[in-house]
């Protein structure tokens, strides 16, 4: 079987990641995977992780035919709602699997987006939603329950320790955030954020790791608030897990997730997570056990500082996060999941045929 992944962004982040993760969940099987995006950044991720790329120029309906040609995919998995729509008009008769990541705040309504997912809903064979709230949300969710299960992300936690092995670097960041520098990841309220912490601890060492479009208007409000001695931007990073380890604690401001990468890695290494409590994040995280949830900046803040200072605090968080991440991560269930789906659309275009 051939299976080609059709993303949209040419970055490595949060849908990036669990496509990787798939892939490298099933590199014992009979399976041949291609990752299929814009050229750039990603590169650098899918090297290191020898899976086999196939980019594309520009998003459009030509460029995935002709990858399609190319590569003569039995099963096109394509991830979030872009790269869902394109496919499903380019596929001819291959069956698509349409794979959401998220929460978007325009795919709640009626909208151009909405109605043009729904137009390739259709067309899918089936969908993956990565939470709960994501498919609650999605405008007309309720004509595609028929076709529609909702998978959460999970990870290796045996290969995610090893891979942190890799790096033997030392790192003394108190609070490292993760993630794109973007507007779903509300960066600006980062800064605030950053800024009320501060204030508490004069000391603290804040780690930025990722890269996005508002980047240089991150860094410009981080000066703007005389964050610079505090806050370090490491940009991307291919490998952050052993920052992420060594940190007392990982803060998310998001506007909306599905069910974030970064948040499960956190939790798989025992680091609590201070956060929003936006949609998949509010099913990672209980509140006062394994991390803390607030709409709140100056409770976010304070509860950040508390972690950092105080030591029994961040023991007890990080032993419920190791345990949390058991319960969380059952891989072999995740990989049945996606497997019975791609060999039933096989099944269903064969009896088509």
């Amino acid at each position: 079987m051939r299976v080609l992944h059709f993303l949209q962004s040419n970055m490595f982040s949060g849908a990036e990641n669990v496509v990787c993760q798939i892939i490298s969940m099933f590199k014992d099987e009979d399976i041949e995977f291609i990752y299929s995006s814009r050229d750039g950044q990603i590169r650098e991720a899918l090297k290191e992780r020898d899976i086999k790329f196939e980019p594309i120029s520009k998003m459009s309906i030509s460029e995935f035919k002709r990858v399609i040609k190319k590569t003569k995919p039995d099963v096109i998995h394509a991830h979030d709602m872009g790269a869902s729509f394109l496919a499903a008009l380019a596929a001819n008769k291959i069956p698509v699997i349409s794979h959401i990541h998220n929460n978007n705040f325009n795919s709640q309504v009626l909208s151009a987006k909405s109605i043009a997912y729904f137009i390739a809903a259709m067309k899918a064979k089936h969908i993956f939603w990565v939470s709960q709230s994501s498919f609650d949300s999605y405008a007309f969710h309720k004509k595609l329950k028929n076709k529609s299960s909702v998978l959460y992300n999970v990870i290796d936690i045996d290969s995610l320790y090893q891979k942190m092995e890799n790096d033997k670097n030392q790192y003394d960041y108190d609070i490292i955030y993760i993630g794109r520098l973007t507007y779903p990841k509300n960066p600006q309220r980062l800064m605030r954020v950053c800024e009320k912490v501060i204030e508490k601890i004069p000391n603290v060492k804040i780690g930025i790791v990722g890269s996005g479009d508002l980047l240089e208007e991150t860094m410009s409000l981080c000066r703007e608030l005389k964050l610079q001695n505090n806050v370090k931007f490491l940009g991307f990073q291919s490998n952050p897990l052993k920052m992420l380890h060594d940190a007392k604690a990982m803060i998310m401001t998001s506007r909306w997730e599905g069910t974030p990468m970064c948040a499960l890695e956190a939790i798989a290494l025992g680091v609590p997570i201070v956060s929003a409590p936006t949609d998949g994040i509010r099913e990672l995280v209980e509140n006062g056990k394994n991390g803390f949830l607030s709409n709140d900046d100056n409770i976010l803040a304070q509860r950040l500082a508390d972690i950092v200072l105080d030591d029994a605090l961040y023991l007890s968080l990080h032993h419920k996060a190791r345990e949390k991440s058991v319960i969380l991560n059952d891989v072999k269930a995740y990989k049945k999941s996606i497997i019975e789906i791609y060999k039933k659309s096989l099944t269903d275009k064969l009896r088509v045929g």
